[in-house]
């Protein structure tokens, strides 16, 4: 790329700077007078207008200095050399954090709060989907001769309790048959091979020892424990950090509210074609049709996935307004989904 190209990047990457710092259009005084461009204020004044002229920046009023618009917030976004790492005294406050966390449930609320104080921005993060977790365990607690307690708990730390009420009552020894019968069959399975392990359980009944009634109800619970529970898909933090941000929005600020109420907007969002380990931006009109919906015209996504080296929990990342810190953001969403994904992977 020639000398220009370049120069006329760097007054681009000026004028995003400038916008999201103050939210006024930037003039080519200002870019003299704050950046160190190393050229004349009429060189800037025709880069900008060549800027203009090829759609990266606009000019919302007359009269009025530039702002960045959806190209040219795209072209600093593919320019950025690298996402500038966080300080390693961040980087230990957040795994400090996020280590704190008892639960499942606790590690991810405290991710999305953490998320969302960093950027400034709304924080969401998908709970680890069943169909790429492995079951690490299932235990079986008698409550009574005929009522269980079965807990199921995957690789991702998510823990799911149900209680099976039994037509026949069991003693000791049969509860640590059905343990071991339960245990065997799901142990270490993906959850689709558990489900099928599960089914051909309950229609072997025959071979269970007496067990019969107890495994086949045990059976039909645990198969409701081993699909995915769509209410509780998402968790979403900072939502009020819109409301900061109101006239980024044009007016279309109800309508992002009320797609992240509907929620699967944004898991949408998530799932779109998302390389493990990357940290994909969708701005503006990108957003809109990865997530199927108007609704998103107006904002800027960047997620991510989060998991182990071997497996991807789920996605997460920040919603927010076009004009973003962009590099920041960035910064704060791999830096957060390495650490949930260390936090979890070692529970």
């Amino acid at each position: 790329m020639g000398s220009a190209d370049d120069r006329r990047f760097e007054v681009l990457r000026a004028i995003v700077a400038d916008f999201v710092s103050t939210k006024e259009p930037i003039g080519s005084k200002s870019l003299v007078e704050r950046h160190n461009l190393g050229v004349s204020s009429a060189t800037i004044r025709n880069d900008m207008a060549v800027l203009e002229a090829e759609g990266y920046i606009a000019q919302p009023h007359t009269s009025s200095g530039r702002v960045p618009t959806e190209k040219g917030y795209r072209e600093f976004v593919d320019r950025l050399d690298h996402v500038k790492p966080m300080s390693s005294p961040e980087r230990k406050a957040i795994l400090s954090f996020l280590e704190s966390g008892v639960d499942l449930d606790d590690v991810l609320r405290r991710s999305v709060r953490l998320l969302a104080q960093l950027t400034r921005q709304v924080a969401v993060v998908q709970y680890p989907t069943l169909s790429s977790s492995t079951v690490r365990h299932v235990e079986v607690v008698a409550l009574s001769p005929a009522r269980l307690l079965l807990v199921v708990i995957t690789d991702s730390g998510r823990v799911d309790q149900r209680i099976v009420e039994l037509g026949d009552a069991i003693d000791e020894h049969q509860l640590g048959q059905l343990r071991d019968l339960l245990g065997k069959a799901l142990d270490g399975k993906k959850m689709a091979a558990a489900s099928v392990a599960v089914a051909d359980l309950a229609s072997q009944l025959d071979g269970t020892g007496g067990l019969g009634d107890a495994v086949g109800r045990s059976a039909t619970v645990l198969l409701e424990s081993l699909v995915e529970h769509r209410e509780e898909r998402l968790l979403t933090g900072g939502t009020a950090n819109l409301t900061s941000n109101t006239a980024d929005f044009g007016g279309s600020l109800r309508s992002v509210l009320e797609a992240l109420e509907e929620q699967v907007v944004v898991l949408k969002l998530l799932a779109a074609k998302q390389e493990a380990g990357k940290v994909t931006v969708r701005i503006g009109h990108e957003a809109q049709v990865a997530s199927g919906t108007e609704q998103m015209a107006g904002t800027s996504v960047v997620s991510t996935t989060y998991g182990t080296m071997d497996t991807v929990y789920g996605g997460m990342g920040v919603l927010g307004p076009t004009r973003m810190d962009y590099p920041g953001t960035m910064a704060s969403v791999a830096a957060v989904a390495l650490y949930i994904g260390e936090v979890l992977g070692t529970r």
